[in-house]
Order: C-alpha cells, then structure tokens, then sequence
C-alpha cells in the first residue's frame, strides 16, 4: 500500500532545462517523478518499484509513465534491459495424484523408532517423528503440527507402531515428488490399481462459507489509522459499515532486522481530529459487537520487515500479540513489500523453502495461528509481483531476475490451511504473464480475470517442478484502488463488475476466458476506506449492493 498525497497524484512538476536522469531497472519511483528513456521523457504516475527481470520500462508500462515527448537537453543513455521476460510457454494443467507403490511404504519393524516429535521444531516433506509410541512421516513442511490430531487429511501420515527401543535419529527418508493437494477442477487420471491402499491427497475440506465469521461475499478496506494523508482522517466509529475487514494501517518496524513491530495511532498535529485510545478501543469493541473483523496490518509501503532469525520471528510474535491483545483486534494482515521477502539462489523448492526471511515468517504466522487458535483471522495483501509474476520467472531458480520475484508464493503454500483471506494488490503492477501465455495489463476487467483465476486454478512455478496449488475460492479477494488517487490502475466499477460476473457466474467474459465459474469467491479489498470516503463512497457503496443482491 503506498501513502500518496491527493495533490501528487495530479501534479505535472516542471521540466529542467537539462535531460532528466536515465530510468534505472530496479529503482523506486515517486508518483511525479521525470526520468528519460529512449530518447524520450516520461513522468511517473504512481509510486512504484522497477522490479529488475521484470522489464516495466517507461516505453511498456503506460499505466506507471506519462510519455511527455522527446527528451530536452542533452539526452541521458538508457541503460541496456536485463532482462526481458519471455512467457512460459506452459499451459498448466492438474497435478497427477502420486499413488504409492509397494516398494515406497515403508512398514517400520516393531524396534523402528525415530526421534520424539518436538512442537518447536521444524520438519520437512519424508521426516519421521515418534510421538506417544507411534511413528508418523510429514508430507511436507511443518511446525508446531501435532502428529496424534493431524488425522487423513493433515500433514502427518501415521506409519505405525514403533517397539520399545531407544530413538534413533531422523534420517530423510527418500521421496517421491510432495502429493500437492488438488485443485477443486476433477484430475483427469485413471486410477491403477495397486496393492496398497493410497494415502489421500492434503486437500483440505471446504468449509461451509461463513464458517470464519464472515459473510459470504466480504468488502476488505484499510484504514489509515496511524497517519493522515490528502484523502483525510476517518475515525473508527464513522467507518462504514460497509466494511466487513477493517485493516488498521500500519504496524511498522523499530528497526529492519530486529522483528520488533509497533502500532501509534495518528498524532493530533497529523490527524485533529483523531480520538483517544479509549475511544478507539470501545469503537473497535462496537465494530465487532456488528460481525466485523478489525485486524493490524504490518508493513505497507514504508515498513520493511525482515526476519532474518529465529529470534527476529520471536520478537515478531511478540510484538505482534501485545498490539493485538492491546486492542482486542481479531488477527493479522501481512502486507510485506519492498525487500522484505527475497528468495536466496538454488531456493526452488517453495514447499519446502530455505531462505531466512521466508522460514522465518512461515514459523511466525504459525506462532500467532497457534497462541489465538482457530478464531484468528489472517489475509495476506502482496503484490503481483511476487505471487503471479512466479509463474514467468521465480526469485530462488532465474538467472539475472529480481530475487523478490514470486518470493510469497512459499508463505502462502505453508498457511494454506489457516489462510482467511489473499487479496493481491492488482494495480501498480507492470504487465503480468497469465495463464493462457498472454501479457495482462492492469486497469481493466481481464486483468482481474487472469490474476484471480490463477490464484484459483494453481500454476506451475517457473524455474521447477513444483505446481502452486489453487486456493480455495472463500479464500480469494481482488485488490483494488478506491480510486485514482489511491494507485494506479483504478478500474471503473462497471469493468469490476464485469471482471466478478465473469469469474462467479461465467457470464460476460472478454479476450480471457477461466477454466470454471467460482461462485463462491470471497470479495472485493481496497485501498483504502479513507480513499472511498474521498470519493464520495463509490466503492463501498456500489460493490456492497453488488454482492448484496447475489443469492
């Protein structure tokens, strides 16, 4: 999420009388800011990130630069691209079901045993664990998951019955591919016939909608809690109730490597008329007391969160609770940007990553999931860059790409499980590669097509073998600007429209086109309410009665 001023958005600035610096691959670029490129000049139209690999130059990307003409003054050489991203020419079709063969179950005799499982420590997909006089081996990566409760469909496979001997080390043992749980569409294999009796593939069972709390179809909105900007301070007793996420915006870090996080409502020189923190509670308190969820949002454009060890991730936890116990808030929303995730080279297994920041986030969240249990509500906001832009290239396998490149793409794996709601940030994005091996652009009704029903359908991960699964359908939101001051890619509310009618009822879709019809897709994000109110409540107000007038 990026903090803009209403009048930065609009303002042209004025053109020196010599050349404007050379745009730079990998630079950050303030909403106004005048760069050269090619021989012309062309001013920024948002807040954004030249992602290196990525090749959103000025000339591509006209939804981020204004083209003002050809340079003046003494032109300033362009640098030569990196790298220019060539689609995948993949169409990604269901994971094969692994069935098992004889020769790769493993009956332990009655004198196998392994280590005791320790709710602390980490395990990976083929380590086994001894836990009270049973064996059990992981599917893939866990923490904290009790192997006695994991039952058929969780992480543990129950190996049998170990003897009485002394543990012995875990020793990885052998595996084929991690099963990756299957996507709602049917898998198209026959099932051989096989001795054994197949181990049923991690998909976890769709809850009935509502089963979190919330309504079926959700409106998500931040609220600029702890600053104020051009689209002006709301208090939280006159938040819509619209909303049935508020996101209070940010909890940023004491420092970039501590994971340490502090919230500060916004000071009355910023904001005048802001309440007092009793105030503030009792209001949260009546927004709950209404069905609504109030969480912390960590992170935004301005708050770079590394977690670069386990005692980082500790004091994460830490400081995540004592805000959220302050101010009765009802779970988390990780909006990590900038360089708080990147992958490190050779990292190319997502399910079972090896980065610090990413291994340490993952344990975190699982913290958190496990001190407040199931009533904790947790949503991720990342960028496009760092989900879909995974299918093209991936941060931890391409040569010359940005590391950061589809670096969330193993945190969402880890808490697929207790994931509340994803809702990428479809706009101050370059083009993106869809599924069908086409360039999207951002601002449109396909664009929002083909970013969520990758989301819904899964793809395979650039540079590996590995098939990001699809999420479940109450899982996923689309993240939109309110209006255009609030980002670039603003899209109407008729093209937003257009965009949901596709995706749940199949009808009115343009060049692209899904696989299926997900009517139970959950909703619509925004940044942000203080943004919709700026705009005379469009958003809130038009979309509300769009899904209030679905079944």
């Amino acid at each position: 999420m990026t903090r803009i001023l209403a009048s930065a958005v609009f303002a042209l600035g004025v053109m020196a009388a010599h050349a404007a610096p050379a745009w730079q691959e990998g630079n950050t670029y303030a909403a106004g800011t005048v760069v050269s490129y090619n021989g012309h000049d062309y001013k920024s139209l948002v807040t954004h990130t030249a992602y290196a690999g990525a090749n959103w130059n000025p000339a591509a990307t006209p939804t981020l630069w204004q083209d003002l003409g050809v340079s003046t003054g003494t032109p300033t050489p362009t640098p030569t691209p990196t790298v220019t991203p060539t689609p995948t020419p993949v169409v990604p079709t269901p994971t094969p079901v692994v069935t098992p063969t004889p020769t790769q179950v493993v009956t332990p005799t009655p004198s196998a045993c392994y280590q005791t499982w320790n709710s602390g420590s980490v395990y990976t997909g083929g380590q086994r664990v001894t836990y009270n006089g049973v064996n059990y081996e992981a599917k893939w990566w866990t923490q904290g998951d009790n192997p006695a409760q994991s039952g058929d469909w969780g992480v543990w496979k129950n190996i049998g019955n170990c003897g009485s001997t002394t543990p012995t080390p875990v020793t990885p043992t052998p595996v084929t591919p991690t099963p990756t749980p299957v996507t709602p569409t049917p898998t198209p294999v026959t099932p051989t016939p096989t001795p054994v009796t197949p181990t049923p593939t991690p998909v976890t069972p769709t809850p009935t909608p509502g089963s979190d709390g919330l309504p079926k179809h959700v409106l998500v909105g931040y609220l600029h809690a702890s600053f104020a900007n051009g689209s002006g301070y709301i208090r939280m007793a006159d938040v819509s109730d619209a909303w049935d996420v508020i996101n209070l915006s940010f909890a940023e870090p004491t420092s970039s490597t501590s994971g340490q996080v502090a919230f500060k409502q916004c000071p009355a020189t910023e904001c005048p008329n802001v309440e007092s923190e009793a105030e503030f509670i009792a209001a949260i308190k009546a927004k709950q007391a209404k069905g609504k969820k109030v969480l912390i949002s960590i992170g935004g454009a301005n708050g770079q969160v590394r977690l670069e060890s386990p005692s980082a991730a500790t004091a994460f936890v830490n400081s995540v609770s004592a805000i959220i116990d302050k101010y009765g808030l009802d779970g988390l929303d990780v909006d990590f940007e900038g360089h708080s995730l990147q992958l490190n080279a050779g990292d190319n297994d997502v399910a079972n990553p090896t980065s610090p920041v990413i291994v340490n986030l993952i344990s975190a969240l699982k913290q958190l999931k496990a001190k407040y249990g199931s009533k904790f509500t947790l949503t991720m906001a990342p960028e496009t860059f760092f989900v879909q832009l995974g299918y093209s290239f991936y941060g931890g396998t391409c040569s010359g790409c940005d590391t950061r490149a589809g670096a969330y793409l193993p945190v969402i794996y880890a808490l697929r499980n207790d994931l509340t709601l994803l809702h990428v940030q479809d706009y101050n994005s370059g083009p993106i590669t869809g599924l069908d091996n086409q360039y999207h652009t951002m601002g449109n009704a396909d664009f929002h097509v083909a970013m969520t029903d990758m989301l819904l359908k899964g793809f395979k991960v650039a540079g590996t073998n590995f098939n990001f699964p699809a999420l479940r359908p109450e899982q996923v939101a689309i993240g939109l600007p309110a209006n255009g001051n609030a980002g670039g890619g603003f899209t109407s509310v008729a093209d937003v429209h257009t965009a949901l009618n596709c995706l749940m009822k199949a009808t009115s879709c343009g060049n692209y086109k899904p696989s299926a019809s997900y009517p139970n897709m959950r909703g619509l994000m925004t940044w942000s309410i203080n943004w919709d109110k700026f705009n005379n409540f469009e958003f809130s107000t038009q979309h509300r009665a769009y899904f209030n007038a679905m079944p």
